[in-house]
């Protein structure tokens, strides 16, 4: 027997008592060892293997404990299994039933992530090394067997009581099938475990030859294994073959055959070992099932689908293709954030039904991604329905309500998709086509759908490239701080400077301030990048105390609630006034419901930080924040700014009296993105007070 694994300590759970779990274990170990010693035969008493079984049980928990899960221990684990003689498929059975069940209801696992995930994969490795175990097992028996078969026939002119009690001995104990025959293949003597796997008594084997029972498809090709091992050309041979059992039904085994010799060297009979692998072979494909399948639906998986996805691509019909559709649902964490998440699990195996039914006329695959995602692709023919025809049927069955625990819930969807792709397109990129695709509907609200197009794909590649790069640019130094200056209107004097990004792209060229911190909002990198702005623009500037500073924020940094101490940190280890620094933020954060920006505002201007109010509009919302925040200045946005004045335009009217309207509040008014003469003077005129721009820069 291996040696045995250590034992893994208790969880040490406050919710969980030392007793329960010890009372769980035994339980679960006192099924494991009834259900063996009574369906195959264990030479342990029960007690005995309660004991073992008990140790093995500590060891899985250990294992399924781990994150990641450890399956290196399987093959040392099944070892043991078979060396206590659990080694058919019986065993195997009760091996699988016991743990798959009792290891997902264990209360010292609850808190394990991915339970099931963890024991599925568990199971199928136990599966896997177990037919390994098993068949080295029998291989070692084999050689045991030959060994034992070879010395009882040289002796048995001296001892043939002797050599028969022996066999009788090894073929009752052993769980596989031994038989042995004469060179044409009829049947001299079988145990027991043979007659079990065919569904023959040992009565009507005599009447019949191991051929009568192989699959007629095969019975040629073992007869010219047989012969092969006669003649000499192998020792042995080993075979996978189909056999009918007596009530018709195929069972899988495995064959390993070779001769018997007399004392003259001369071949009598044939000894064959037949291994039933019926029941390992249907947990195989079962495994292999799941592994290409979604457990909660039952749809195919992403894996399989993008198998699928190449050999549907490679017959696609010239003229009519194929069209891949990627779906999100809409709103699904509200419904599994408010009714729970069993709720939201019954939702998607409602939405995966739904969505066979609308495919059910059409050449189609539907699978379920991860979470709230799905995909269909439909082989079209001269029958099948447009994609908007699709997309609509699609949503108007989503949208019907699904009565789960008296809750009337639904789910409609944003769709991507993708239309007639080459046929050379190779899954990935389709699927990542489809992806970028739907991601473009969803930022057009909830239940759009968008069709691929080629140059918007393209431009998505290369921000998502861009965004992607950003962390190691600002690394390798790519990213610099530059500034660009605030004038006075009245008489075109400097009074401060902006401090801003610059990126220089080895492949891209310069990327614009305004476009390094889309990018860095996109990705979350502008919480780090920020600060380092910030603190790179106060260290260059603080032995210039004539000139304020102006540092913009983007939507995220000003609803950080790390903010304050952040700019107060900067400021004291720069030793930059506070008064010096022009800190902006958008107005569309200031007005947000949860007020984070607002209180960070205010809390930096009691600090002495100058606060202005970036893409300013004039607006009864912005005109609040004129109102209600102690605000130094408002930033007019660049696109009213950028907008030509025309004469009776409400527009024009409204620009003009803006200027006022801010300084009654005690703000002052800066104009970005003048560039000419003509627009500065304009502004002067309406009232404004700084500028920024191409002219002046």
């Amino acid at each position: 027997m291996p040696p045995r694994e250590s034992i893994s300590p208790l969880p040490d759970d406050l919710n969980v008592a030392t007793s329960d779990v010890i009372r769980e274990r035994h339980k679960l170990a006192r099924k494991w060892a009834y259900l063996m010693c009574h369906n195959t035969y264990v030479p342990l008493s029960q007690d005995e293997l309660e004991r073992q079984l008990l140790d093995m049980i500590a060891q899985l928990v250990a294992a399924l404990r781990e994150d990641p899960l450890d399956l290196e221990f399987a093959a040392d684990f099944t070892e043991r299994l078979v060396a206590m003689n659990c080694a058919d498929s019986v065993s195997l059975r009760c091996t699988v039933d016991v743990l798959g069940r009792g290891l997902l209801l264990c209360t010292e696992l609850q808190r394990v992530d991915r339970l099931a995930e963890k024991v599925v994969s568990l199971v199928g490795a136990l599966g896997a090394c177990y037919a390994e175990a098993i068949r080295r097992a029998v291989f070692r028996q084999q050689e045991e067997l030959e060994r034992a078969l070879i010395m009882a026939v040289r002796d048995a002119r001296w001892n043939l009581k002797v050599s028969e009690a022996r066999f009788d001995e090894v073929a009752t104990c052993s769980s596989s099938g031994i038989v042995i025959t004469d060179l044409d293949g009829r049947f001299i003597r079988a145990n027991h475990s043979f007659g079990q796997i065919v569904g023959h008594t040992t009565a009507e084997l005599t009447k019949l030859s191991l051929f009568d029972l192989v699959h007629p498809e095969e019975a040629p090709y073992l007869r010219e294994a047989y012969q092969a091992v006669l003649n000499g050309e192998h020792e042995r041979f080993r075979h996978g073959q189909r056999l009918v059992r007596q009530d018709g039904e195929i069972a899988r085994v495995s064959l390993t055959a070779t001769v018997l010799r007399d004392g003259d060297d001369q071949p009598r009979h044939f000894v064959t070992v037949v291994e039933d692998g019926t029941e390992l072979k249907l947990l195989q494909n079962e495994l292999s099932r799941q592994a290409l399948h979604d457990v909660l639906t039952g749809l195919p998986n992403r894996q399989f689908f993008t198998t699928h996805l190449e050999s549907v691509l490679r017959r696609a019909d010239p003229e009519y293709g194929v069209t891949l559709y990627h779906l999100d649902l809409d709103a699904f964490s509200l419904i599994t954030g408010g009714l729970g998440r069993k709720t939201g699990d019954l939702l998607l195996i409602a939405v995966a039904e739904r969505l066979k039914a609308v495919l059910a006329g059409e050449k189609a695959m539907v699978a379920r991604f991860d979470g709230d995602e799905f995909a269909i692709v439909v082989e079209n023919s001269p029958t099948s329905p447009d994609v908007l025809t699709m997309v609509t049927t699609i949503n108007n069955e989503l949208s019907e309500p699904v009565y789960i625990e008296e809750h009337g819930v639904a789910a409609t969807a944003s769709i991507g998709v993708v239309n007639r792709p080459p046929r050379t397109m190779d899954p990935s990129e389709l699927l990542r086509a489809s992806d970028m695709t739907l991601r473009r509907a969803k930022n057009n609200g909830r239940r759009q759908w968008e069709l691929f197009h080629p140059e918007h794909h393209d431009r998505d590649r290369r921000t998502f490239s861009l965004a992607a790069a950003m962390p190691g640019a600002w690394e390798n130094g790519e990213l610099a701080v530059t500034y660009r200056p605030i004038v006075r209107l009245s008489d075109k004097e400097v009074v401060g400077t902006e401090a801003i990004l610059r990126w220089d792209h080895p492949e891209h060229g310069l990327v614009c301030d305004e476009r390094c911190l889309e990018l860095a909002e996109e990705t979350g990198l502008i919480l780090a990048l920020g600060p380092w702005l910030l603190r790179t623009a106060c260290e260059q500037l603080r032995w210039d105390k004539s000139i304020p500073l102006s540092v913009n924020l983007t939507e995220q940094q000003a609803c950080d609630g790390d903010l304050v101490g952040e700019v107060g940190k900067v400021l004291r280890d720069t030793g930059m006034p506070p008064e010096r620094l022009w800190l902006g933020m958008p107005v569309k954060a200031l007005l947000a419901d949860k007020g984070e920006a607002m209180d960070n505002m205010r809390l930096l201007a009691e600090n002495g930080v100058k606060a202005v109010a970036l893409d300013f509009g004039g607006t009864s919302g912005d005109m609040v924040c004129v109102e209600d925040l102690p605000l130094h200045a408002v930033r007019i946005a660049p696109w009213l700014t950028a907008r030509e004045p025309l004469p009776g335009s409400p527009v024009t009217h409204s620009l003009l009296d803006m200027a006022s309207l801010v300084h009654l509040a005690g703000a002052q008014v800066i104009v970005d993105g003048v560039v000419s003469e003509e627009k500065a003077q304009w502004w002067r005129n309406a009232g404004a007070d700084f500028a920024q721009g191409a002219l002046f820069s």
